[in-house]
Formats: structure tokens, C-alpha cells, sequence
């Protein structure tokens, strides 16, 4: 590419990588200790379930986040439905990508809060800084930098969750799920449950040409190219900020089925890589600082250090790219993790399946929450 004769980095063409690639409130005999794997039914009948179809609410906001000297916007979602009884929370995060948006969640969303059984479930979701339709700053993002913003945004005294009763469920997509799980192993989230959907580690520039020292200095250099002013909306303009990238990103391994990516997806996307500081993250998540761990066997140990503290749902995918496919696989029968299903799609089967994601999630409930209730 273009870009790859400016920069001198002898990257591949850049189309063919993947740019879209806590303490438990229930007694420990609750879940158990060896992870159930099951293959997501074709069936789209919830068991033992009904559906409130009536309208529901959505409420939209932005919370301020202050990250050393600067006050960041950050937006949010409250999908509910007003009933009796009693009342769960679940925190919903994107996948972290260069179009990462709380769309992708809406749908499950949506589906999940009309399901009517013996817990009500309220849903909030939350754009990363940097990303979706909060602010995008120019912060030196790394993962300690957005573990550190899920991490107020849970715990601080003005933040929507801590405003209810702390007890929150989070599911995740991506790397998301591996830096709440990351949080979560080292106290400083306590959700009650935690689901990872087609959980990642890797950036889409490490996990294809490895994190050696020549490459790690090739990375520094796109990195701070991206982050200059004017050669840096050149260069961004040409990996990312452009439809025809977008769709083919969507069509070889976002999604499963080509067929799903529709123009209203693409239109969407590529609007999000227009707003004002939209590379700043891009440039940490694609050159891997943005990477919760080094190696699949961190990943895993990861996971493992959950085991017997909170039960923990993986969402794997049966279309996903050959090498995201097995670091999800790597976690079947894995310690720490309770149950390990697969549903259609690819990297992002929320948005894409949502029924079927919705369908495992509910059930991962209804076995943790719904049973005592």
C-alpha cells in the first residue's frame, strides 16, 4: 500500500488484517469449577422464558471522566423496561476497534431486558474513550489507560453503575472482555458475572507479524505517524478512515456472512472514523498497546485466575479468522472458565447474530441469578 512505501514498513496489504479483531456475590458451589462447552442451539426459543414486547426506555447521556488533567465525555446508554420486582444490572462494553460503538450491543440489549422471568435486567453501555461517540482526546492510550476508565467508570462516587447498588454483570466483545477479566483478577472490578464474547489479546499488527524487536520499533513508527497532525490524517485516511476498507474489513472477517454487511453498517462506521481525533486509539489498539497480555499462555492463566471467585461465560464464534479462532479455542475446558459455547459469526456476533448471542447470555443468567432469586 501507499502507505507502506511512505512509512518504509514491509507490512502486507493491510486488508487482510483484522482491524476489528471481580468478586462473585454467589456461593462458590453456585457454578461449577469445570467449564461446560455446548454449541449454541438453532432454536430461537428462549426455555422456560416469555417476552415483554411493550416499549421499552433508552436513555442516552455523557459522564465525565477526569484522567490527570483532562475532563472527558463519555457516552452511555440505559436500555430498561419499568417492572415490579427486583432489578440486576448488566454492563455492556464494545469490542475495541477503529469503529468500536455501542451499536453493537443494542440489539442484545434490547432482547435482554424484555425477557420476563424472575429477575429484571437493565442494561447500560459504554463508548471507551477515544472511541464511539465519547471524546477523543489525544491521550497516550494504552491498556492501562482504558483498564483504568473501566474501571472509574464502575467504582467512581458519580459514575451510573456505582449510582445503583454496585452489583453489575459485564459483558464484553473483544479485548474488551480480556481487560475487564485482567480487572477483575487483580480486585479492581467485582462484577458478579462476567461474559467474553469472541474475547481477543492480540492487535491486528502483533498477532500477524509477532512483537520482536524490529517490529516493535516498525509499530512505534506507524504509531507516532498516525499521531502527527497532517501526515497522520493521510496515513489514517488511507489504512481506515475510508468505506471501501470499512466494507472489506466487515466482509472477510468482522462478519461471518458477507451478505449481513449492509450500507447503513458501512455509512455508520466510517461516520465514527470522521470525528475529530478519531486515530488516537486506532494507532494504540492496531500497533498492540492496547493488548492485556504477551502470549496465549498469559491469556489463558488470565482466565484461570478467576476460577472459583466468579462465574465466567466465553462466547466463541464458529466463523472467526483462523487466528483469533484459536485463542477463543484455547479456552475451552480452560480453569476459570464456568460454561464455553460457540455461536455463529466472526468477531463481532453481537451485532451480527444478536439473537443467538442474546440466547446464551440469557441462559448464563437464568442459571446464575434467576435460580436463587
Amino acid at each position: 500500500m501507499a502507505s507502506s512505501a511512505i512509512l518504509h514498513l514491509s507490512f502486507p496489504k493491510f486488508s487482510t488484517v483484522s482491524f476489528g479483531t471481580c468478586r462473585s456475590s454467589l456461593p462458590q458451589n453456585a457454578f461449577s469449577s469445570k467449564p461446560l462447552t455446548v454449541r449454541a442451539s438453532t432454536s430461537l426459543d428462549y426455555a422456560s422464558t416469555s417476552a415483554d414486547k411493550s416499549p421499552t426506555s433508552v436513555k442516552t447521556n455523557n459522564w465525565q471522566w477526569k484522567f490527570k488533567d483532562t475532563s472527558i465525555n463519555i457516552y452511555y446508554e440505559e436500555h430498561e423496561k419499568e417492572r415490579t420486582g427486583p432489578t440486576k444490572n448488566i454492563l455492556m462494553v464494545p469490542t475495541i476497534s477503529d469503529v468500536s460503538t455501542v451499536e453493537e450491543w443494542r440489539s442484545v440489549a434490547k432482547d435482554l431486558i424484555q425477557q420476563v422471568g424472575k429477575v429484571n435486567w437493565r442494561a447500560t453501555i459504554v463508548d471507551w474513550p477515544g472511541l464511539g461517540y465519547s471524546d477523543r482526546p489525544k491521550l497516550d492510550y494504552n491498556v492501562d489507560v482504558m483498564e483504568k476508565f473501566l474501571v472509574d467508570f464502575v467504582s467512581a462516587p458519580n459514575s451510573p453503575i456505582s449510582s445503583l447498588d454496585n452489583e453489575f454483570v459485564l459483558f464484553g466483545g473483544g479485548h474488551a472482555a480480556t481487560i475487564a477479566v485482567c480487572a477483575a483478577k487483580k480486585g479492581l472490578l467485582k462484577p458478579s458475572a462476567i461474559a467474553a464474547v469472541a474475547p481477543t489479546w492480540a492487535g491486528p499488527l502483533p498477532i500477524v507479524f509477532g512483537r520482536d524487536s524490529n517490529m516493535e520499533s516498525r509499530y512505534g513508527l506507524l504509531r507516532g505517524t498516525l499521531r502527527t497532525p497532517a501526515v497522520g490524517w493521510m496515513v489514517y485516511n488511507v489504512l481506515v478512515s475510508n468505506e471501501n476498507a470499512i466494507q472489506s474489513q466487515y466482509k472477510s472477517h468482522v462478519y461471518a456472512n458477507p451478505e449481513n454487511v449492509t450500507p447503513e453498517i458501512i455509512e455508520s462506521r466510517y461516520a465514527l472514523t470522521k470525528r475529530q481525533g478519531a486515530r488516537y486509539v486506532p494507532a494504540a489498539f492496531l500497533t498492540g498497546l492496547l493488548d492485556p497480555v504477551k502470549s496465549r499462555e498469559e491469556f489463558v492463566e488470565l482466565f484461570a485466575g478467576l476460577e472459583g471467585q466468579v462465574p465466567v461465560l466465553v462466547v466463541s464464534t464458529s466463523g472467526s479468522p483462523k487466528r483469533s479462532k484459536a485463542e477463543m479455542e484455547s479456552l475451552r475446558e480452560a480453569k476459570g472458565v464456568s460454561k464455553f459455547v460457540e455461536v455463529p459469526g466472526a468477531l463481532l456476533p453481537q451485532e451480527e447474530y444478536p439473537i443467538f448471542v442474546a440466547q446464551e447470555l440469557y441462559r448464563f443468567l437464568q442459571e446464575n441469578f434467576e435460580s436463587a432469586a
